[in-house]
């Protein structure tokens, strides 16, 4: 006997109240600007969601990896899906850009990490939240830090009380050597 997973009705989803969701980007193989923006069209077409915002692209070098640098970015999500949905919804968008997985941290076109999502914890073999990782990285930080700015009130203020301090930030920011390129679209 096969189970189904139901996709979620749009019009069902008009009614369900929405979440604040962070997703870190990256990529460092291929045409990676063009493949983060082509996420981010991908995430505002997830059912129930809409791009909230944006941060600005980052190059990165590898952190616990190899390969080029990384092109960076951080995107805000307002989303009915839950938090597994949100997820297999962005495995999804990485599948479609041909993300291979060899090894852990291997380059990759595209990486899509749900980093933070309305202020749940959760632990399960598929998804920790908050991101388990995000507070030591830096190319996760310093867009975030960006994007947060632009947020107003509620779990975004929560988000950015959780952060380390800026001076914190700016010297992990250093020492992993993150550039900003400017706007990502």
């Amino acid at each position: 006997m096969s189970t189904t997973t139901a996709r979620p009705d749009p019009a069902e989803l008009e009614a369900v109240p929405r979440h604040l969701a962070f997703i870190g980007m990256g990529g460092n193989l291929g045409d990676v600007r063009a493949g983060l923006l082509s996420a981010l069209a991908g995430m505002a077409a997830l059912p129930g969601t809409a791009l909230a915002g944006v941060s600005s692209v980052y190059r990165t070098r590898p952190v616990d990896a190899g390969g080029p640098d990384y092109l960076n970015a951080v995107a805000v999500l307002q989303s009915a899906l839950g938090p597994q949905e949100l997820l297999r919804g962005l495995q999804g968008l990485e599948k479609a850009h041909d993300r291979e997985r060899p090894f852990q941290n291997a380059p990759r076109t595209l990486d899509l990490d749900l980093l933070w999502y309305g202020g749940r914890q959760l632990h399960s073999p598929t998804l920790t939240l908050p991101h388990p990782r995000m507070m030591q990285r830096a190319f996760v930080l310093v867009p975030l830090t960006e994007v947060l700015a632009k947020q107003v009130g509620g779990m975004a203020s929560a988000l950015a009380a959780a952060l380390p301090a800026q001076a914190d930030i700016g010297a992990l920011a250093a020492a992993q050597g993150i550039e900003k390129l400017g706007e990502l679209a």
